[in-house]
């Protein structure tokens, strides 16, 4: 298994997309009330400028497990079987507050064939090493309040509950 960062070119990014992305967010549409795709648009089509540009800053990062992949190969024409990603973002504190740079984890996803199988530790291992490198001395995310599961992953990697993240429709 080799993870590896995902590059802002679009073949690979659509690949990412179709393979990981859709799959999670369509897992999470499931499970969490708060998770509904657009059934009205081509969701690659959609979310791929989105995905490219967020790839473009150096303030963003995606990496790929890709199980059977084979160094030098295009990302978008590997045989490798992509397993599962994860995505964050460096949130960095203004002077204003006295707190250290965090890095904001967006996402993580594995596939059920891979689930158990300490993949999702070796995704943040290569995050926490994102972190380090980039001067961020804390990791932050927002785990839908649904989502037991990755609740539990997170506290058994030591997370810990300090905010509610709370949100009311405008009409209310």
């Amino acid at each position: 298994m080799e993870i590896v960062e995902l590059s802002a070119k679009e073949p690979a990014v659509r690949r990412f997309i179709k393979e990981l992305w859709l799959p999670y967010y369509r897992e999470l549409e499931s499970t969490v009330d708060a998770f509904s795709l657009a059934d009205d648009v081509d969701l690659v089509a959609e979310e791929l400028p989105f995905r490219v540009d967020r790839l473009d800053s150096e303030a963003y990062r995606t990496w790929i497990a890709v199980d059977g992949f084979t160094d030098g190969t295009p990302l978008a024409g590997t045989d490798g079987e992509f397993a599962g990603y994860i995505a964050a973002e460096i949130d960095e504190a203004p002077s204003v507050f006295d707190r250290p740079d965090r890095l904001f984890i967006c996402d993580i996803y594995v596939t059920e064939p891979y689930r158990g199988t300490g993949l999702a530790d070796d995704l943040f291992d290569r995050i926490r090493n994102w972190a380090r490198d980039a001067g961020c001395e804390e990791f932050s995310l927002d785990p839908h309040v649904d989502n037991d599961r990755a609740i539990a992953f997170y506290e058994k990697l030591g997370f810990e509950r300090t905010q509610y993240h709370m949100v009311a429709s405008v009409d209310d």
